[in-house]
């Protein structure tokens, strides 16, 4: 029974491991993509932004 108590932790992290892996790349993509892409597109303008005014 001693093997079966040194089995479970790993096993028990394989799988919780697999199963986010598997939500990760099932949430990309989708309906939100573009809302999400618009929202890093303008975090990325923002930040261009404020360095084009620091810099000159």
């Amino acid at each position: 029974m001693d093997y079966l108590a040194a089995l479970t932790p790993p096993v028990v992290m394989a799988v919780a491991f697999t199963a986010l892996i598997v939500t990760m790349i099932k949430s990309q993509g989708g309906a939100n993509k573009a809302k999400e892409d618009a929202v890093v597109d303008a975090a990325l303008s923002r930040a261009e932004a404020g360095q084009r005014k620091s810099g000159s």
